[in-house]
Parts: C-alpha cells; structure tokens; sequence
C-alpha cells in the first residue's frame, strides 16, 4: 500500500492533468448540449485507458523498486548492477553514482595502502627495539627500579605488537588444550619484581584445568590484568583462582568507580583512577576484551572504590565443546 501511495504521489501531476482535460471536454460537450450519455461514455473510455496505462506503469515502477532495494542490500560488492534509465535525468544520476563509487574505491585504496606501510613500519619498530630493551636489561640487571621501568617499556611495546596483529587481517591463532596453571605462574613470574617491590601478596589457587584457547593470547590478556592490578593495588593480596567455571583475578586496591565501570574496556578510556594516576593509556582492556571475543571467552569485572577488583574469564566454550 505504501509503495502504491508513492506511485500515485509520484504521478499526481499526471492524475491532475487528465482531470483537467475531463474537464474541459465536459464544458465543451455541455455548450454544444451534446447528451449527457456521451460525456459520461468519453470520460468512462478514458478512464479505463488511464487505469490500464497505469496499472501496467505501476507494475513496471515496483519491479524497478525491487531491483534498486536488491542493489541496496548488496551495495558494497559495487554499482554496476543497476537498471536501465528510464529516462536522460536517471542515467545523469547513475553516472554520479558511478563517479562516487570510482572515487571511494580509489580513496579507500590509497587508505588501505597507507594503513598498510604505517603497520609494516612499526611492526618493524618494535621488533628492532626489542634487541636495544634486551641489552639493557643485561645493563640494569643489578638496578632494581631502572629494571622495572624497562620491564614497563617492554610491554607498552609488545601491547603495540598486540594491538597491530589484531588490527590487521592476520589471524595466527592456534587453540588446543592449555594448562591453566602454567599459563598463571608464568604471568606471576613477569611480575614477581614488582611484588616483591611493592610488598604484595600473591595468592594462586591450584586450577587443575585445561583450557581449549590460544596460549600465547590468553597469556596476553592474563598479564593484561595482572598488571592493571599490581598498578592499582599499593598494598595488598592479588588472588589467582577458578569459581564457577570463571577464573578470578581479585585484588585488594584502589577498585574503580561505579560510572567508570560500564566504560572501563572501550578504546582510550582512562576513568577516574587513569586520570588520577596519570599514567593509563586505555588500551589494555580494550586489547583484552577484543582478544577474549576472538578466543570465545566472556570477561566481566566486580569492583568498588576501595574494595579492590574482581575480573572473571570465563572457561567455558560451548561452542566448541563437543
């Protein structure tokens, strides 16, 4: 009913138009006091030829609107499906079409490109700078704070090397069975100086899992948040363990801010306590949540200003069990 509402809207000049040559062939036939039988007979003739053309135009108008709906749809695979114009000012309008389209593929090409030699250059930037942060651990060993400022720089620079894997179209996934314990320890063990710098507690309940996930990504997200715990917790017990089907990494901090909360894994969202610290880029749980959507885990977080923080990863991966 709509479209044969826009039919008739669209052709309402038309309609007008004929309505005004009934009218006049009325008043002619009436000044020469023809019968009446004859103006009605000419005016029914002539809106039966009407009703047919239109109909028939009618037809033709929601075949065109259904192909054009169709192109819609499959917009982004290109334009050159289009009908036929109908008419000089239609094809006008296909050929700027046709113009746009040439224009965004080109800029989108050039976009492409550009994005493509800035991930090629610091893919190679942080891979070259990983021999300098080397050596210079070998240089600072014995320097307890200069050791853990390095230790900082080495993971902004593999968190660049995380955030360019997943911008790109690459996928060096690889899930199998991982041992959830080891996954845990190791994490613990990149930030063992910290612990001990900060006098924290480390708890970490034995899990006796196997977890179907990529180990090297989910070792990502885990130092992720292990990190974001030691950064907010000046004193205190992080706790390591699996509730529910959920692994559990609790701390004893500084917690977050209830209008923080629903914000804390969007892009370049610092909050009250990165504000505060001055020092938070934002990125960390962006990257986490992203790469545990990749994997197939879920992560939520349970937190209150001075009640430290609960992030849950979920286990569970139903639709890859069997």
């Amino acid at each position: 009913m709509r479209l044969l509402w826009e039919y008739l809207r669209l052709h309402r000049k038309g309609a007008a138009l004929y309505a005004v040559f009934v009218a006049i062939f009325a008043m002619v036939f009436s000044l020469y006091r023809l019968p009446v039988e004859a103006i009605l007979y000419a005016g029914g003739l002539c809106l039966l030829a009407f009703a047919v053309l239109a109909g028939v135009d009618f037809g033709r108008f929601r075949a065109r609107h259904a192909h054009l709906q169709a192109l819609v749809r499959r917009v982004g695979l290109g334009v050159e499906d289009m009908p036929v114009p109908a008419d000089c000012i239609e094809a006008d309008y296909q050929a700027a079409l046709r113009a746009l389209w040439d224009e965004r593929a080109r800029a989108v090409s050039r976009a492409d490109a550009a994005m493509s030699d800035m991930r090629d250059y610091y893919t190679l930037w942080a891979h070259q700078i990983k021999t300098p942060i080397a050596a210079m651990h070998l240089l600072v060993a014995e320097n307890g704070e200069a050791a853990r400022e390095l230790f900082k720089i080495e993971q902004y620079v593999d968190m660049l090397l995380s955030y360019i894997r997943l911008e790109s179209d690459v996928n060096d996934l690889v899930l199998r069975p991982c041992d959830l314990d080891a996954i845990l320890r190791t994490a613990a063990r990149k930030y063992a100086r910290f612990f001990i710098h900060q006098g924290l507690r480390l708890e970490i309940q034995s899990t006796r899992r196997q977890v179907l996930t990529d180990e090297k990504w989910f070792a990502f997200c885990v130092e992720q948040i292990l990190s974001n715990a030691v950064k907010y917790t000046p004193s205190g017990t992080i706790s390591m363990y699996v509730e529910n089907d959920f692994l559990v990494i609790a701390d004893t901090g500084i917690g977050i801010a209830p209008e923080d909360l629903p914000r804390v894994f969007e892009r370049g969202y610092t909050g009250y306590n990165g504000r505060t610290d001055r020092k938070s880029s934002g990125i960390g749980l962006y990257l986490t949540r992203r790469v545990l959507a990749m994997l197939g885990h879920s992560i939520h977080i349970d937190a209150r200003p001075g009640g430290g923080t609960r992030v849950h990863i979920s286990l569970k991966r139903p639709e890859l069990s069997e």
